[in-house]
C-alpha cells in the first residue's frame, strides 16, 4: 500500500468521522471537528479511549494540516497500521482508511455509509441482530438505517410543568394530567427511605408518564471529585416494558447533557445503548432517546435515560418536558437524601471517634503527665490549635508526637472533620506519591482503579505526616506546592484537584542538619516550621514516669483481668533511674509485659524487662550533668573516664558484662581499664 496522494482528499470542511471497532463489535462513532486535534489511547485523558493492553497510553493523534486530516503515531509501543502499512511520521488520511491499533479498528470516512461499504472486510449489524460471521442480504439497508447521524430535535433548559402560572392552551388537559402525576411523584420521592427506593419510584413514574419502553437512572458516585463524564456514571436502576434488556446510554450523549445542563431528545442516535433492535421477524426498530440531567444549581447528580425501540411509541416534546420535570424533582429528593445520610454518617463518625479517643488518649485532648515540660507542651498545643497554621512536631521516637498532633486537631475548629495519618518512612517514593495525591486507573502497574489520596481524604480536616524527614527531595517539591495552596494532580491524571487541609508534620530527625547537607529542602523546612512544638523525651521529665506507669497499669489490668495493686519500692526506684531510650512507647510495653508475667500482687524490679541501649542524647545529658553538678573542677580525660567507669560499675553492682555493654566496649577492655585505674569493688556494708 503506497502513501496516498494529496489529490485524493475531499475538502476538510466536510463532515469526517472515525467509526470505532473494538474486538468483534462496533462500539461508537466519533465526529472529527476541523481545528480540533484528537488523541487516541488507553489513558482516560484521551478524547477517544481504547481499552486494549496493546494500545499505549497516548497512541496516535489526528489533526488538520494543509486542509487535510493527518494521522501521527506518538512513538507507540506496538505501532499503528493503516491497512497493511505501518505508520511512520505523519500519514495523510483518505476516506475508507482502516486504522488498526492492537485489536481495535478505526475507519476514517466522510460519510457513515462508506464505513460499511465493503461487507467482505468489515461487517456490522444493529444491536440485537444475530451474527454468524457471514453477511446477510439486507446488511446494507440495516446498517444505513441504524447508522444515520444523530439528530437532536428539541432542547429545553427548564420545564414549564414546574413553573407557576405558565399554561398551554392547546394542550391543557395533557399538561394538567402531567402536573398531577408530578405532584404525586414528588410527594412519594420525599418519603423514599433510600436511593434504590427513590430510583424505582422515579422510573415507575416515567414509564407511566412518557411514550417510552425503557428508562434508567444513572448517578455520579458521591465521593467523586472533578468534572464527571459519561464513563463515571453508575447505573442505579432500570425498568423496561419490552422484552429487550436495557442498554447503557452513549458516553458522548450523557457527557454532553451533563456538561451543558440541558435535556435533549434525539432520534437515530449511535452508541451501544441507543441503536435499534431487530426482532425475530427481522423488522428494524428506530430508536428515540431522551436524556435529561439531574442537577441542582451547579451540581450535577447524574442523568435520566429513556428510549423506545417500538415504532408505535415515539416520544414528543411534552415527554421531554415531563422527563426534565421528573429529573429536577429527583435532584431535590437526592439532595435531601444525601443530607440525611451525611448527618447519620457524621453522627456515627463522631461517636466512633469519641470511643477511639477515650481508648487511645484516656480523655479527649488530654495528655498524661504533670511535669513542667509537659505543661509547656500543653500550652503550646492550645495556642496552635486555634489557628490554621502548619505545625511541626519534633521529638525522639516514642515520645508521643502523634498524641500531640491529635490534641492539636481535636482542639481546633476542624475537630468535627477527619484526622488522617500517614507514615512517610513506610513507603517507597512512588507509593508515597500515590498515597498522598492518589492515582488514576492504569497510571502504573497494579493501578486497576482510581484511588483518592490522603490529601483528598483529609479535605476540611487535618493530615498528619509522620517521619516527614524521610520524604524524597523530588516529592518534597510537589508537597511544598500543595502546602502553599496550589492544586495538584493525581498520579497519571491531568485534572487539577484543590483541597483545604491543615498539615501537621512530625519528625525525629535533625532537619537543620539535613537542610545543611542538602537532604531536605530549605524552603519546605521554613514552610513547615510555622509553629514548632518540641516534645521532650521521657528522661527529661522523670516526674511523669510514675504517673504514666500507673496509667498503663490500670489500662492493662482492665484488659487482662488482673488485679495488680501497684509497684514495689524497688520497682519504682528502677523506673526512675532508667533512662528510657524508647520513651513512652517503651514504658508502655514494659508495663504490659510486667502485668502479663507478674506472679505477685505488686510489680517488682525483677518483673521489669529493661534494655542496655543508650539513649539518643547520652552525650548531651552527660555534659549537662557536669554543668549542673558542683563547682567546676578541671580534670583530665583519664580522670573523667576513671570516674565514669567506677560509677557505672557501682550502678550495675559490679556486673562486668552489663557494665561493658553499657559502656559499649569489650569485657577484656573493661578488665584492662579496671587494672589500669586500680578500681576495687567496695565491700557491702555490714548488717
Amino acid at each position: 500500500m503506497s502513501l496516498p496522494e494529496i489529490g485524493e482528499y475531499m475538502p476538510v470542511s466536510e463532515l469526517a468521522y472515525l467509526v470505532i471497532r473494538e474486538g468483534t463489535k462496533w462500539s461508537d462513532v466519533f465526529r472529527l471537528v476541523p481545528g480540533q486535534s484528537v488523541t487516541v489511547g488507553r489513558a482516560p485523558t484521551n478524547q477517544i479511549v481504547i481499552k486494549d493492553e496493546r494500545c499505549s497510553r497516548t497512541h496516535v493523534e489526528l489533526f488538520v494540516s494543509g486542509g487535510k486530516w493527518i494521522l501521527r503515531d506518538l512513538d507507540s509501543r506496538n505501532g499503528t497500521m493503516v491497512g497493511d502499512v505501518r505508520v511512520t511520521g505523519d500519514w495523510p488520511l483518505t476516506p475508507g482508511d482502516v486504522i488498526r491499533i492492537g485489536r481495535s479498528q478505526l475507519v476514517f470516512v466522510h460519510r457513515l455509509s462508506d464505513a460499511f461499504a465493503d461487507s467482505s472486510t468489515i461487517i456490522t449489524r444493529p444491536v440485537g441482530a444475530k451474527h454468524d460471521g457471514k453477511p446477510s442480504p439486507d446488511d446494507d439497508s440495516s446498517v444505513l438505517a441504524a447508522c444515520e447521524p444523530t439528530t437532536i430535535t428539541h432542547r429545553r433548559g427548564q420545564t414549564k410543568f414546574l413553573e407557576a402560572g405558565e399554561e398551554d392552551v392547546s394542550g391543557t388537559s395533557k399538561i394538567g394530567l402531567a402536573a398531577a402525576k408530578l405532584c404525586r411523584l414528588a410527594f412519594a420521592l420525599a418519603k423514599a427511605p433510600d436511593l434504590v427506593a427513590l430510583a424505582e419510584l422515579a422510573l415507575s413514574g416515567l414509564v407511566e408518564g412518557t411514550q417510552t419502553d425503557t428508562v434508567a437512572l444513572l448517578l455520579v458516585p458521591r465521593d467523586f471529585r472533578g468534572e464527571a463524564t459519561g464513563d463515571d456514571l453508575e447505573l442505579i436502576a432500570s425498568q423496561s416494558t419490552s422484552a429487550r434488556r436495557y442498554h447503557r446510554v452513549s458516553n458522548v450523549l450523557s457527557t454532553t447533557v451533563m456538561r451543558e445542563g440541558e435535556a435533549v431528545m434525539a432520534r437515530n442516535v449511535l452508541g451501544d445503548s441507543t441503536l435499534g433492535s431487530r426482532d425475530s421477524a427481522g423488522e428494524i426498530y428506530t430508536t428515540s432517546v431522551i436524556c435529561a440531567p439531574i442537577r441542582r444549581g451547579r451540581r450535577v447528580f447524574g442523568v435520566i435515560h429513556l428510549y423506545s425501540t417500538d415504532e408505535h411509541l415515539v416520544p414528543d416534546p411534552d415527554d421531554l418536558e415531563f422527563t426534565l420535570a421528573v429529573a429536577d424533582t429527583v435532584a431535590v429528593a437526592l439532595e435531601n437524601l444525601h443530607r440525611r445520610q451525611e448527618l447519620a454518617e457524621n453522627l456515627t463518625q463522631v461517636r466512633t471517634e469519641n470511643v477511639q479517643l477515650r481508648e487511645r488518649l484516656g480523655v479527649r485532648s488530654e495528655i498524661i503527665g504533670r511535669s513542667g515540660a509537659i505543661k509547656a507542651v500543653t500550652e503550646e498545643i492550645g495556642r496552635a490549635a486555634g489557628t490554621n497554621a502548619t505545625v511541626l512536631v519534633r521529638g525522639e521516637s516514642g515520645v508521643g508526637k502523634e498524641l500531640v498532633a491529635r490534641a492539636v486537631h481535636f482542639n481546633s475548629p476542624r475537630k468535627d472533620n477527619v484526622f488522617v495519618c500517614l507514615n512517610c518512612a513506610a513507603l517507597s517514593e512512588t507509593l508515597l506519591a500515590s498515597e498522598l495525591f492518589g492515582h488514576e486507573r492504569g497510571s502504573f502497574t497494579g493501578a486497576t482503579e482510581r484511588k483518592i489520596g490522603k490529601f483528598e481524604a483529609a479535605h476540611k480536616g487535618t493530615l498528619m505526616l509522620d517521619e516527614i524527614g524521610e520524604m524524597s527531595p523530588s516529592l518534597q517539591a510537589k508537597f511544598l506546592r500543595v502546602l502553599e495552596g496550589h492544586p495538584f494532580e493525581r498520579v497519571g491524571g491531568s485534572k487539577p484537584v484543590t483541597v483545604d487541609v491543615r498539615v501537621i508534620a512530625c519528625t525525629n530527625r535533625d532537619l537543620e542538619k539535613d537542610v545543611g547537607e542538602g537532604r531536605f529542602r530549605r524552603d519546605l523546612y521554613f514552610r513547615l516550621r510555622v509553629v514548632e512544638i518540641v516534645v521532650p523525651p521521657l528522661r527529661k521529665r522523670p516526674d511523669d514516669v510514675v504517673e504514666l506507669a500507673n496509667y498503663f497499669l490500670r489500662k492493662y489490668n482492665e484488659e487482662t483481668g488482673r488485679r495488680i495493686r501497684g509497684f514495689t519500692t524497688a520497682a519504682r526506684d528502677q523506673l526512675l533511674r532508667y533512662r528510657w531510650p524508647g520513651n513512652v512507647r517503651e514504658l508502655k510495653n514494659v508495663i504490659e509485659r510486667a502485668v502479663v508475667l507478674c506472679r505477685g500482687q505488686e510489680i517488682d524490679a525483677d518483673d521489669l524487662l529493661l534494655t542496655n541501649l543508650a539513649t539518643a542524647g547520652d552525650t548531651t545529658d552527660l555534659s549537662a550533668a557536669v554543668r549542673d553538678g558542683k563547682e567546676f573542677s578541671p580534670a583530665s580525660l583519664a580522670d573523667m573516664e576513671r570516674d565514669h567507669i567506677a560509677a557505672t560499675l557501682r550502678h550495675t553492682g559490679w556486673n562486668k558484662s552489663r557494665t561493658a555493654s553499657i559502656l559499649g566496649i569489650e569485657r577484656s577492655t573493661l578488665d584492662r581499664k579496671i587494672r589500669r585505674y586500680e578500681l576495687v569493688e567496695e565491700a557491702p556494708p555490714r548488717q
